[in-house]
């Protein structure tokens, strides 16, 4: 593949399943409390692991991808997932259940540093807002997939069947991978270069922006993870449940991109995240509060998703080509620091207060903190050392 586009359509596709595979337990949790005698702070700490192996190994898998390239790490990143899906498949051990979550997560944590690193070797300079908006798209579509089809897929053959399914998408993902992928040229020949690490205010600024797309991925976590939950509580089935909740990420889907699209014609990048960041907020808190349930996911969807693209295309603002890997690291690193936490402290906060509705309340208070963050990475951008070209990044 030479075309851009034509790879970012299948850095997109493959990237899909993780989105479903992350959905795999969320989309039947009532079926976990049920069949596995677990609580719901058991249920939030499993969601949860699936980000957790990020925290330790996101820069040691930029290193990796330095070392042995993008493409093998990405593809091994693919089997570890193909394994913990099928580990969770053949028992239904509480112990093993966790095992198969963090293998699986390990694996995700190779994609989602290299595949992020190998968009932005193909976008930077270019359209980099808009790829990113549309790459992380994936990952709502692979959920709201998931949403839609797992309770179905449960109710016919068990957790058994949805882990099987999983299991089946990411080897077909393995397959065109490593049958079409090619990287650019100059991107080897650059990463080959100097020590790899960000220094001085682009290090700071990298880690920043790496907690803005955490706390932003958090609260868009709370949705997805305990929207079923939250509903069953008011009365709704488990399928209808779904598949409304599945509405914020549909919608999100189809609008997301224009983020990223009006962040590179406009040049708006920091107003679109932080008038994104504040109208989801205001929405979290108010679907759980009105009986106008499906209209305000939909806004969510809408609005609340404007941001991805823009935040996404942080680290490119602050990163050199020789720093792309290792860089891509740190962000993740606190990316997903807050994606093991995020869901686990909504759980808890759903179990003290006595209703999903307080995870919903939690997410609205990890955007006001994305939004307090955005102002430190702009301040730490202004500086001219913080830009690899040495040029004022602009708002």
């Amino acid at each position: 593949m030479t075309n851009r586009w034509a790879v970012l359509a299948l850095l997109f596709t493959v990237r899909t399943c993780m989105g479903i595979q992350f959905q795999s337990v969320p989309a039947v949790s009532p079926l976990y409390l049920r069949d596995l005698a677990v609580s719901v702070a058991d249920i939030g700490l499993l969601i949860g692991l699936y980000h957790a192996p990020g925290i330790a190994l996101a820069v040691p898998g930029g290193g990796l991808g330095r070392r042995f390239g993008d493409l093998a790490v990405v593809a091994f990143g693919l089997v570890l997932m193909l394994a913990g899906a099928l580990v969770m498949a053949l028992s239904t051990s509480w112990t093993l259940q966790i095992a198969g979550r963090v293998l699986a997560g390990i694996g995700g944590v190779l994609l989602n540093v290299l595949m992020s690193k190998m968009v932005t070797d193909w976008f930077a300079g270019r359209e980099i807002a808009t790829a990113m908006g549309i790459f992380v798209n994936s990952w709502p579509v692979g959920v709201a997939v998931g949403l839609v089809l797992f309770p179905f897929i449960a109710a016919g053959g068990g957790l058994l069947a949805v882990q099987i399914s999983v299991s089946l998408l990411i080897t077909i993902a393995l397959i065109a991978l490593v049958v079409f992928y090619r990287p650019p040229a100059q991107a080897d020949a650059s990463a080959a270069t100097g020590t790899g690490w960000p220094t001085g205010p682009a290090f700071t600024a990298v880690l920043i922006a790496g907690l803005i797309w955490g706390f932003y991925n958090a609260a868009l976590g709370v949705v997805f993870g305990f929207g079923p939950l939250m509903l069953t509580e008011r009365g709704w089935s488990l399928a209808s449940a779904s598949a409304a909740t599945s509405v914020v990420l549909w919608v999100m889907a189809a609008f997301l991109p224009f983020g990223g699209l009006m962040a590179d014609r406009l040049g708006r990048h920091v107003a679109i995240i932080v008038v994104s960041c504040a109208t989801f907020a205001v929405l979290l808190l108010a679907c759980t509060r009105s009986d106008w349930t499906l209209v305000v996911f939909g806004l969510m969807g809408v609005l609340g998703g404007m941001a991805a693209g823009p935040i996404m295309s942080l680290p490119s603002r602050v990163l050199a080509p020789q720093t792309r890997a290792l860089g891509m690291g740190l962000f993740f690193t606190m990316f997903y620091v807050l994606q093991a936490a995020g869901p686990w402290i909504a759980g808890r906060a759903s179990a003290y207060f006595g209703t999903a509705r307080a995870a919903f309340d939690t997410g609205a208070v990890f955007l006001a903190l994305t939004i307090a963050l955005v102002g430190t990475f702009l301040a730490l951008t202004t500086q001219k050392a913080a830009v690899p070209e040495h040029r004022q990044a602009q708002p």
